[in-house]
This record gives structure tokens, sequence and C-alpha cells, in this order.
């Protein structure tokens, strides 16, 4: 966590203020004998780090990180609004998603329509 706020140029007040998590707290984090946050403190430090919990526990980016670099800028954009959505309106996207595909990989004349 030290290298990527060092990394980020951010300052220790702000991270807390981006990830909401007390200054305080962050500073416990960082002392060379300090504590380890919870996984949800470790998720809110990562979004306001702009890397994923994966990458700030172990320092390496997971096989789905990498999947996710290779995605053209639509596809990621679309993946990234799909996260903010609740369960059943993601549902509904990917639903919708899959429909469109399988109505492009038609080949009768009722696809034309």
């Amino acid at each position: 966590m030290k290298s990527e706020l060092t990394y980020s140029g951010m300052l220790v007040k702000e991270l807390a203020a981006k990830s909401g998590v007390p200054k305080h707290s962050l500073n416990n984090y960082l002392n060379i004998r300090g504590q380890i946050p919870s996984v949800e403190v470790g998720v809110k430090i990562a979004q306001a780090l702009g890397v994923s919990a994966e990458f700030l526990v172990t320092g390496a980016e997971g096989k789905q990180t990498k999947q996710a670099q290779n995605l053209s800028g639509d596809a990621l954009l679309i993946a990234q609004l799909a996260e903010q959505l609740d369960d059943d309106k993601r549902k509904f996207v990917i639903d919708f998603i899959k429909w469109l595909k399988l109505r492009k990989n038609r080949t009768t004349p009722d696809a034309l329509r």
C-alpha cells in the first residue's frame, strides 16, 4: 500500500478523503508494525488508489485483471458501468447483450426485420 500511495502521488489525508477511511487508520496500516485492514477497508483503499484489491495485497495483477486490460475501451466502460448496477439490473444488461449477440448471429431472413 505504501508504494502504491507513493506512486499515486497522493497524501495520506487525500487517500483518507477519497476512500472514506480515517487518516489515523491509514497511518496504522502504513506503519512498519501496522495493522492489516479488513477486506472491506482494503477494497475501499484499492478503489481510491485505482488498483485492484488483489494488486494491493500481492503486488501482482490476477488473471481477471489481465483479461480486463485486453478489453476495448467500450467493453471496459460497459463492464465498469455494469459493476455499479444492482444485481437485477446487471442481470438484465447481461441478458440483453446475450440477446443482441444471438440476434447478430442469425442468418435467417427473420433476423433482417
